[in-house]
């Protein structure tokens, strides 16, 4: 780290200015799709990044799904992105990964694997970012009452239910039954990844987006809700009217929307120092 001393020309007082070397990150689709990518960037855009930070983004190339929808389109897409990126070399150029992709995606280890054996790349998906900042959140002094604060996914597919409850409890490293006080579950739409992209109409999109969020909110105390999908970027007002009309005003205002695709970017900036901070010597 160089540090630098100057004077400002005005008062003349004294400050001082550290130069840091840049963190870049890159936020990785594993689907075909960029108008997905699209959404994902403009989610981007609105975040106050750290200036040292810089934000990449990566569309899979053709041959992996439009849409991930199951389990196939997963494995699908874990084995073009991970063929594609480790024939490029193109992992080498970045401090961290983020799979845009909500899901026990493969290539969150097989990238961490890969590259973080030697000493340098740091991976998260957008699943395991939502969840750990749900679990954060919820540590802060209750909102409302002393009652259980919960938080919960809202997400696409039926077959996401399974497949994010299992991932929740291997994440944690706990059963279901021992998760039952704070976590509240999966709820579906019944849409693909693909809709929320012009697959189908924008009100289609709304009234299945809160009638999940309502079951949701219904199963208690629900203070976090998190967009299980990286599609669901910049949809938080569809799931902030849902929250108002089952808690009303107040309580619906202050729940917390989670945006896997943000709390992955900030997770990763602070992974990237904490890894140089806390480093062996």
């Amino acid at each position: 780290m160089t540090l630098r001393k100057y004077y400002d020309d005005e008062d003349l007082t004294m400050a001082t200015k550290f130069l840091r070397r840049s963190t870049r990150i890159l936020v990785l689709n594993p689907n075909s799709s960029e108008s997905m990518t699209h959404g994902v960037e403009d989610a981007i855009r609105t975040l106050h990044l750290s200036p040292s930070t810089e934000i990449y983004t990566y569309t899979a190339p053709t041959g992996s799904p439009a849409s991930i929808n199951d389990g196939e389109d997963v494995l699908r897409s874990s084995e073009i992105v991970y063929l594609d990126l480790t024939k490029t070399g193109a992992l080498k150029q970045y401090d961290a990964v983020l799979v845009a992709c909500f899901s026990v995606h493969p290539l969150v280890q097989l990238l961490g694997a890969e590259e973080g054996a030697r000493g340098k790349l740091v991976v998260s998906g957008i699943f395991e970012a939502g969840v750990l900042a749900s679990i954060a959140l919820l540590a802060q002094p209750p909102l409302h009452t002393a009652a259980p604060r919960k938080w919960g996914i809202v997400t696409t597919r039926k077959f996401w239910e399974a497949h994010l409850t299992r991932g929740v409890n291997a994440f944690l490293g706990t059963d279901l039954e021992a998760l039952n006080e704070k976590f509240a579950g999966v709820e579906t739409t019944g849409l693909d990844a693909g809709d929320f992209h012009g697959g189908v109409s924008p009100e289609v999109i709304r009234q299945k987006l809160v009638e999940a969020t309502k079951r949701l909110l219904g199963r208690g105390l629900v203070d976090c809700v998190v967009m299980g999908c990286a599609g669901m970027a910049g949809l938080e007002e569809i799931i902030r009217s849902a929250a108002i009309d089952e808690y009303g005003p107040e309580q619906g205002g202050q729940v917390f929307i989670i945006d896997g695709v943000k709390a992955g970017i900030g997770l990763l900036e602070q992974t990237v120092q904490n890894k140089e901070m806390f480093r062996r010597a």
